[in-house]
């Protein structure tokens, strides 16, 4: 037993440890023997770091008093301890590279056999792909190592040590160490072993480390092979009547590989001792006329940041979690990947080179933390750290240099500039000089070879994308990305059409990756799911860890079907009125033959005829083609609302989606909207005992608020301005601009009175008088209701006008009221079938759609304005039809907007007996400024002189479910 340190010295040596063989390629199969480690082990947890007692890790060591853990996994998620969230602050005291005193230490034990037929000859390799954050590791007693670098693979030779029978694998993992400094990533705290952890033969002769490079020739159509390796051996690839020495190169006409178009070549490089499966993709990527290429083609990055994330396992993901979520990326049209902030599970990585993604694969890296104290002390900038940042490099870039899906390394995240990312730069540069480097914080571009944002505002982008944003002659000759945008926490994001307008507009801007992939919430049965604050951490950053474009449960959110649809890669559009639609092929490398099109005419939001389109299969990547619609079928309805509707769908199965998978879609209208039919005041109101009658409705006769319309009960009609703040409302407390929800509250608009003014009873009206003002301010609305009816229809015409010094936009404008009858189902004719917002409708079609009230609501993991359907021209409800003059934007909900504010959880919101219904004339834009711009000035909801009507019926037919035939 080595009593060479004690625990404190490793957990705080900002190397990054002893022990641990060179990095190399991660390779997951082979004809050598393999033993996963996976599985229970027995765990016990110390509260500190700095035991001596290394007694477990003898052979004999009687645990049988631990608990058990599944091993991938992090024991806070498995009833040991608890996890923590910040988004950059460091729980614990910034003192580098020391850490508490109190740090949780997860002793881990193993007993495992050698398999039938385990070779004797040869050595062995104990490999763990993730350890968060510092291991200390004892085989057969043996002390053989440590390391740090939680998100990458560390190697130690055991063959020496191995017994047939009885192995003691024994590990401890401390939570808290030097590198820890190094893992500032914006993500849930959670110690353990996540990753597997596998036992390799190695024969002699075996494949020690190896290099693809494949590269493609686009002047001439043909790849050129080369595989370099530590031990001389042979490459093949049958499909291209290749077998070569390795080292030796082969140039041969090849299918290029693509995200568009994945083309692999199954190979295999042989050696005395070891035969490795290969697959390989022939692709070049250079940095020519200040753009990104791939294969001599400029690319236009639709992309997504990835933390890996399973709301009951944490980052210890299974492949079949990692293959869903390429699946749904793929059909969800996403291309791209960063992998934010560390390189992921190598499978991960794998089925990025089978579907097509293209990928910036980042070190785990991050030292956000040390903002706190304007980067003094930044381990980045301190060459004692320098071998750790190198180390880390090397792991990742030797690791992942067989991925064809890999076009740029990244060095990290959010940690400062300094010397030792410039090492890590130039290491990389001359490790790897076929992929291009990235780094956002690398203002100057000094190191890298892309010139990179966050969260950079519409007007920025497009002033870089015109060349006018200054700043050093380097930076302004590379390409632009975003590699963090669109922040997509809550309701939102808002302003992607925009965004994507501009990458589509400039080609130095070659798109962005929207952040993020999926909501970190835990499950949890008090809240559903758990964010930050919820296990009593000292610090937390609360929900910030909740914004992905996924719920936890990797259900899509309303912001994932927009982003599909903003960047779908077919672009329908035109006026049908010359009879033809234009169909432009947005991708990058492919055709359309592998799409069919088809063509629905509807009226009303019904179809009426369907049928096939002719768009030519051959057009190429940026060209567009003008395609005749058919003649409109002529039993239209008179007087109706009609649409053309084109969607481009999967010709045949693929991969990824099946036929018939919708791609890219366009609604085009087809001739003037009509005019809503008029309401005329036919019909006098009525007094009575505490009533007034008006056609089909009953009002209070003191308050001039209806009772009832069409029998159908309606209570607290009125003017509503307040939404519950959406995360994007609330906004991050570094923006520049106001965060509307904070002032909104601050004015008091959640809390406004009503001031009764007069209840006028005319000859063919009714007019209700008011004025809604918050308490504490001279700022107000006047508000005029005016009731008219031809004795069967109910017209309610609201006109507001503000009084004094407005100078923030409202959040809402409309009426709300509750219908406490049964309201289950909702029927509309408008914007479906999800949520839409002004600056996220892209993806709300006009048809007839059909819903449960409850089905409406969006299940944000913090509860906020949701469930809003946009462009509603009428809508049935509990037996009410109401139509908008103009159209209207519909929510409806079993609880109060107050009700939806105060809520921390879902599992606060507690159904009531009343369907409370918004009828809005407008609302304000969603934007992206819970870290981002908020709503751009298009999008804001101004208070100035407004009008707007409404019409009441009965509805024409019980509810019933009307599915809609789009």
């Amino acid at each position: 037993m080595s009593l060479r340190t004690t625990a404190a010295d490793y957990v705080t040596d900002v190397s990054p440890g002893s022990g641990a063989l060179p990095a190399r390629t991660r390779y997951a199969v082979s004809d050598a023997m393999s033993r996963s480690l996976n599985g229970r082990w027995r765990f016990r947890l110390s509260p500190a770091a700095d035991t001596e007692d290394e007694s477990f890790a003898a052979p004999g060591f009687d645990a049988g008093e631990w608990a058990e853990i599944e091993v991938p996994g992090h024991w806070v998620l498995q009833g040991h301890g608890t996890p923590i969230y910040t988004n950059h602050l460091y729980p614990f005291p910034v003192d580098p590279p020391h850490v508490p005193t109190e740090n949780p230490t997860g002793d881990h034990l193993h007993v495992f056999d050698l398999p039938s037929g385990w070779p004797e000859d040869g050595g062995a390799v104990l490999r763990f792909d993730g350890v968060e954050s510092c291991a200390r590791v004892w085989l057969n007693g043996t002390d053989i190592g440590e390391f740090k670098g939680s998100r990458l693979p560390h190697e130690f030779a055991v063959g020496h040590l191995l017994r047939p029978r009885g192995n003691v694998l024994a590990v401890r993992v401390h939570q808290w160490s030097a590198g820890s400094y190094l893992e500032d990533q914006d993500q849930w705290w959670l110690p353990g072993i996540f990753r597997d952890v596998t036992l390799l033969h190695r024969p002699p002769g075996c494949v020690a480390d190896f290099f693809v490079h494949a590269a493609y020739d686009h002047l001439t159509g043909k790849g050129t092979l080369r595989v370099d390796s530590d031990v001389d051996g042979r490459v093949s690839v049958p499909a291209l009547d290749i077998d070569v020495a390795t080292g030796e190169p082969v140039t041969v006409p090849v299918t290029p590989w693509t995200a568009e178009t994945p083309r692999l070549y199954d190979g295999v490089l042989a050696t005395e001792g070891e035969r490795v499966p290969l697959r390989i993709g022939f692709r070049t990527v250079t940095l020519a006329d200040g753009l990104i290429k791939v294969n001599g083609r400029p690319i236009l990055f639709k992309g997504v940041n990835r933390h890996e994330w399973h709301p009951e396992r944490g980052r210890a993901l299974d492949p079949d979690t990692m293959r869903a979520d390429v699946l749904l990326m793929k059909r969800h049209n996403i291309n791209a990947v960063r992998t934010s902030h560390y390189p992921p599970h190598p499978a991960f990585l794998d089925l990025c080179d089978e579907y097509g993604l293209w990928v910036i694969d980042e070190c785990d890296l991050e030292t956000h933390g040390f903002t706190e104290q304007n980067w003094r002390d930044n381990p980045v900038d301190d060459d004692r750290w320098t071998p750790a940042l190198l180390d880390r490099a090397a792991r990742m870039v030797e690791r992942d240099k067989n991925h064809p899906s890999v076009v740029l390394w990244s060095l990290g995240n959010e940690a400062g500039t300094g010397r030792g990312l410039t090492a890590m730069a130039e290491w990389i540069h001359g490790r790897d000089p076929s992929r291009l480097v990235h780094y956002e914080g690398d203002a100057n571009c000094r190191d890298t070879d892309v010139h990179s944002r966050m969260y950079a505002y519409h007007e920025e982008v497009e002033r870089i994308g015109l060349g006018l944003d200054g700043g050093p002659q380097r930076r302004r000759e590379l390409p632009f990305i975003q590699c963090e945008y669109a922040h997509a926490m809550g309701n939102g994001p808002g302003g992607l059409s925009e965004y994507q307008e501009l990458f589509e507009s400039h080609e130095r801007l070659q798109g962005g990756f929207v952040w993020e992939w999926i909501d970190h919430g835990i499950k949890d049965e008090r809240f559903g799911y758990a964010y930050g604050g919820d296990f009593g951490e000292e610090l937390h950053d609360a929900n910030f860890v909740c914004d992905g474009l996924l719920f936890p449960d990797r259900t899509p959110s309303p912001g994932l079907v927009e982003y599909a649809k903003v960047i779908e890669p077919v672009r329908i559009a035109g006026d049908p009125a010359d009879g033809t639609v234009r169909v432009t092929n947005r991708h990058d490398f492919a055709d359309l033959s592998a799409l069919a099109f088809e063509w629905a005419y509807q009226a009303d939001g019904e179809t009426l005829a369907t049928g096939t389109l002719p768009v030519p299969p051959s057009l190429s990547p940026g060209e567009s083609a003008e395609v005749e619609l058919p003649e409109p079928p002529g039993a239209v309805p008179a007087g109706a609302e009609t649409h053309w509707i084109v969607r481009a769908l999967l010709a045949r199965d693929t991969a990824w989606a099946p036929r018939g998978h919708v791609v890219a879609w366009g609604q085009l209208r087809a001739g003037t909207r009509p005019v809503p039919a008029p309401v005329h005041p036919t019909t006098a109101p009525v007094r009575g005992p505490g009533t007034l009658t008006l056609g089909p409705a009953a009002f209070d006769a003191r308050t001039g608020a209806p009772t009832s319309i069409g029998g159908v009960e309606v209570r607290d009609l009125r003017l509503d301005v307040w939404r519950a703040p959406t995360d994007n409302d609330n906004g991050a407390g570094w923006q520049r601009e106001p965060r509307h929800g904070l002032l909104w509250r601050t004015l008091g608009l959640h809390r406004m009175h009503h001031r009764l003014d007069a209840v006028e009873v005319g000859a063919d009206a009714l007019t209700v008088r008011t004025r809604v003002a918050p308490a504490a301010s001279d700022l107000g609305l006047r508000t005029v209701y005016r009731w008219t009816s031809d004795g069967t229809r109910l017209r309610l015409t609201v006109a507001v006008t503000p009084e004094g010094d407005w100078r923030l936009p409202l959040p809402r404008l409309g009426v709300r009221l509750g219908l406490p009858g049964p309201a289950h189902r909702v029927t509309w004719y408008g914007g479906g079938p999800g949520e839409a917002y002004p600056d996220t409708r892209a993806a709300a079609l006009l048809a007839r759609w059909e819903s449960t009230v409850d089905a409406l609501q969006t299940p944000y993991v913090r509860p906020q304005e949701n469930g809003a359907r946009a462009d509603v021209r009428w809508a049935e409800i509990g037996g009410l039809r109401i139509e908008g003059d103009p159209a209207f934007c519909l929510t409806a909900r079993r609880w109060t907007t107050e009700q939806l504010d105060a809520a921390a959880h879902l599992t606060d919101l507690v159904p009531g007996d009343t369907v409370w219904v918004n009828l809005d004339h407008a609302q304000m834009g969603i934007g992206t400024q819970s870290c981002g711009p908020g709503p751009l000035p298009a999008h804001h909801l101004h208070a100035e002189p407004a009008e707007f009507s409404f019409v009441f019926t009965q509805s024409t037919a019980s509810v019933k479910s009307v599915r809609s035939t789009t």
